[in-house]
């Protein structure tokens, strides 16, 4: 992975929300046939798969297209908007609903957890860029729309919905940074994951030996093993964290139901209720 960072955004936001959406005027003519704005993307994005963003430039993305790199400014302007087309075109949600479960927002949200690890973990670049100021074209605000419909039901307020996206989000980036790091290391290292823990082994033993650290030396033998899936418990511990969450709110919500129904709604603040009642006391009639 290349150390620098790209940052989304970062080229004319309005010249790309035409091209993302469709609204821009189209080159009059292509310099030969075949060549399209949509080949053009999934050229760079598959650059980005192979060789990292850093290699990603016009000049190669038309190398790999078998044209003059002016031709592409024909299409799209600089790396900038082309970046941001590359992030809207890898995260085209599919079109199978059962990628985000068959059951409620817990599904969903299941789903969107392990789907989101996969596309990081087959566009490994999109750790690279620095996506704290999206431009949302349709295909984010399609995936956008598809979870909220999905987890609408947990009956929690509106920012509250876009901050569980947000969270789950932030945890899956989290677990797939560290996935894919583990990856780079072995591969220019050259050791393997458990060949660099065996290189350890004789310091590390040594250490637990000494009486130091009573509580790690006392830990299990698979305490730190391959077999236990970090990723996966995480994940289900959110989920347990929102289901209490959305638990509580729903009994709220009965309560304050039930409340109305019975007449045994607060009285308002100004004290108009309870003056009424009063007046009604002193005179039956």
């Amino acid at each position: 992975m290349a150390s620098g960072t790209d940052t989304s955004g970062s080229g004319d936001i309005g010249r790309t929300l035409d091209l993302l959406w469709d609204t821009g005027r189209r080159p009059s003519r292509g310099p030969r046939p075949g060549l399209t704005l949509e080949r053009i993307v999934e050229a760079a994005v598959e650059v980005a798969d192979r060789d990292g963003l850093g290699a990603v430039s016009m000049r190669r993305i038309a190398t790999e297209l078998g044209t003059g790199t002016m031709s592409l400014y024909r299409y799209v302007p600089g790396k900038g908007e082309l970046l941001d087309l590359m992030l809207d075109r890898v995260q085209r949600p599919s079109e199978n609903p059962a990628d985000l479960g068959d059951g409620g927002w817990r599904a969903a949200l299941e789903g969107l957890g392990h789907a989101t690890l996969a596309l990081y973990r087959r566009h490994t670049w999109l750790l690279e860029v620095n996506q704290s100021r999206p431009i949302l074209g349709p295909a984010a605000l399609d995936g956008m729309e598809r979870v909220l419909a999905r987890i609408k039901p947990m009956g929690l307020t509106d920012p509250e919905l876009v901050s569980v996206i947000v969270m789950v989000d932030g945890y899956v980036v989290g677990a797939a940074r560290t996935q894919v790091y583990e990856r780079e290391a072995e591969r220019s290292s050259g050791l393997t994951d458990a060949e660099f823990w065996q290189a350890q082994e004789p310091a590390l033993v040594k250490a637990m030996s000494s009486g130091r650290y009573p509580v790690l030396s006392s830990l299990s033998e698979d305490a730190f093993g391959t077999g236990f899936d970090h990723f996966e418990f995480g994940l289900q511990r959110i989920l347990d964290g929102l289901e209490v969450l959305v638990t509580a709110r729903r009994a709220a919500d009965a309560q304050a139901t039930d409340a109305r129904a019975a007449g045994d709604a607060p009285a308002p603040a100004d004290g108009s209720a309870a003056a009424d009642g009063s007046a009604a006391a002193e005179d039956p009639a």
